[in-house]
């Protein structure tokens, strides 16, 4: 009878040691979350107001003044002359002018003679200085005349395709053709004679 006191007694503490343990292994498992407290928090609310800036614009009107157009421009057409240059035998619309009856010369600028009469000595019989209308072709201020041993042609001013031109040149001895002038008078016409210009020699 003692024995199954003793028997008894153990198997109630063993009962209570193992209830013990069960509680313990609730406890330690209990959710951490079920202990927490939730605490709420508001955010404070801040309102931004921007106000835009006032621009004001200003427009200032230019006033542009347009100058009155020039007058009309007139332009007047020099006439063209007609007949002879005073004083000579030739058209007045030539820029030299030749009389080989007169031995004479001149240069003629707008109708008018510019330069002249100068004497002038003209080909010989055999070699006649040509009569007509002619043009300045070319100028060589020192030429030389190949076909009589370099003999010098200053100033020389060509009107012909054949060799004709004004240089300075004997006056008392007739040429080959072309027209001898006094140094200061083949100077001059060397000057203001220029290729194109108009040449006339009438007999």
């Amino acid at each position: 009878m003692r024995v199954n006191k003793i028997v008894l007694a153990a198997v109630a503490a063993l009962a209570t040691l193992t209830a013990c343990s069960s509680q313990v292994s609730l406890a330690s498992n209990a959710s951490p979350a079920s202990a927490t407290t939730t605490a709420s928090s508001t955010a404070p609310t801040t309102t931004t107001t921007t106000v835009a800036p006032t621009t004001t614009t200003t427009t200032t009107k230019v006033t542009t003044t347009t100058p009155p157009p020039p007058p009309p421009t007139t332009t007047t057409t020099k006439p063209r002359p007609v007949g002879n240059a005073p004083g000579t035998p030739c058209k007045a619309t030539v820029a030299a002018c030749v009389s080989k009856s007169q031995g004479k010369a001149w240069l003629i600028y707008n109708g008018q003679v510019l330069y002249g009469p100068v004497p002038m000595m003209p080909g010989k019989a055999s070699a006649p200085t040509p009569v007509g209308m002619f043009q300045v072709l070319w100028k060589v201020q020192h030429d030389k005349s190949k076909e009589f041993n370099n003999a010098p042609m200053e100033n020389s001013v060509y009107f012909t395709s054949g060799g004709v031109a004004f240089h300075e040149g004997s006056l008392s001895v007739p040429s080959a053709g072309c027209v001898h002038l006094t140094m200061a008078a083949s100077a001059k016409f060397f000057a203001n004679l220029d290729q194109g210009d108009p040449v006339q020699v009438v007999a």
